[in-house]
């Protein structure tokens, strides 16, 4: 539970989720382009790229509940800044940065590192229940914003959304979240006769993971599928109404995203304890080619919209769960969250440069067609490789 509402309040969903309700009133009062409020997120990225991998290496020497409380705290504080915005473009950039800064040890990196130590047999439904906060705050974050902008403006809705964290995950993650003790096990762990090695010290270190052809091809193959889910989601609002919706259709439709993601996540992490990992991948991450294909069609219906979002979604909600699952299966959790960080690295590279290109492609075209018709191909190039990576490596996990 602890790991599910951090994670939905971290830095990973509330921001990203919620960048296109604001776009709206932003471009309004500071005169910007939908491509300028966007420009945002592959600043975003780029300094989460280079915080993730020291927000692992703090985790795994520190202990990822001193890293995450820390960050919830300072996260908070971040997001609730952009209320003091004058309209300056170099000032909402750099407060994007801080957020990134701040937030960055309320990734998954430091969530899922105590939810492998506690789980085996049923891991991958654990880390897909943990990261069902996504969803399920994400789905209520979209409308939770737009009321308050409704209500109070968009300064105190910033106000309000960045008040989340403090409010409901920090005291959450204070009395319940904790780490598993070196050779803890779950129930099904105490009751096997003979239990699998349960050790946080087992595995590869960072740079033997590195020199593995198995984390590059990760590498790669996570960049277009982060670029093929992240592109369209922040866009949704602006995509919708240029289909015809009207505004509160389109954050209706939007926040479906939230409910997929959930229902993915659970799914996801079902069949990842019972069939191979790269084959659920495979299949998970390139059945949504066809929902952006749907996507990109004119005269879009309403029922369409909805089934296609949902399809989007459940891949976004697969998405997280599957790097934890398969980082640890093939690396051991040694070195997990510095490995993870790493990767994600690479995930949030393509995640962070998405919205922007579909942003510009909106302002350059006026519509955004093509770039989901490329997304339905970007599924399809990162997904096929990951069933190259053979067999779970033989490592206590």
């Amino acid at each position: 539970m602890s790991s599910a509402v951090g994670i939905g309040l971290g830095m990973s969903p509330l921001p990203f989720y919620t960048i296109g309700v604001f776009a709206g009133p932003l471009a309004e009062e500071f005169g910007w382009g939908v491509d300028q409020v966007m420009l945002a997120l592959p600043v975003f990225t780029f300094a989460a790229l280079f915080m993730s991998p020291l927000v692992g290496h703090l985790t795994d020497r520190f202990g990822a509940r001193r890293v995450a409380l820390t960050s919830v705290f300072m996260f908070s504080l971040a997001m609730m800044s952009f209320s003091l915005m004058n309209g300056s473009l170099e000032m909402y950039l750099g407060i994007w940065v801080l957020l990134a800064v701040c937030g960055a040890g309320t990734l998954p990196i430091t969530w899922t590192r105590a939810v492998n130590g506690w789980f085996f047999y049923r891991r991958g439904l654990a880390l897909g229940l943990s990261l069902v906060g996504t969803g399920l705050f994400g789905l209520i974050a979209k409308q939770y914003a737009w009321w308050l902008i409704e209500l109070v403006g968009w300064r105190m809705a910033y106000v309000g959304v960045g008040a989340l964290p403090l409010m409901v995950a920090w005291p959450v993650a204070f009395f319940l979240f904790r780490e598993a003790p070196q050779e803890q096990a779950d129930d099904e762990d105490l009751a096997a006769e003979s239990p699998p090695v349960r050790a946080s010290s087992a595995g590869l270190s960072l740079g033997e993971a590195v020199k593995d052809w198995r984390f590059w091809l990760l590498a790669y193959s996570f960049v277009p599928i982060s670029f093929a889910v992240g592109g369209p989601i922040p866009n949704l609002e602006t995509m919708m109404a240029g289909k015809g919706f009207t505004v509160g259709d389109a954050v209706t439709l939007a926040s479906l995203i939230g409910a997929a993601v959930v229902f993915g996540r659970v799914i996801g992490g079902y069949l990842l304890d019972r069939f191979w990992a790269p084959a659920v991948a495979a299949i998970l991450l390139s059945v949504p080619a066809v929902a952006t294909f749907i996507l990109a069609q004119p005269d879009l219906q309403f029922w369409l919209a909805a089934v296609a979002i949902m399809v989007l979604g459940m891949a976004a909600g697969v998405e997280y769960d599957l790097m934890a699952y398969l980082v640890s299966r093939y690396f051991g959790l040694k070195h997990y969250s510095a490995i993870y960080g790493a990767l994600y690295a690479f995930f949030a590279l393509g995640a962070g440069i998405g919205p922007y290109v579909y942003a510009a492609a909106f302002e350059a075209t006026g519509s955004y067609d093509r770039i989901l018709i490329l997304s339905s191909f970007l599924f399809i190039a990162g997904a096929l490789p990951i069933l190259l990576l053979g067999k779970y490596r033989d490592v206590p996990v």
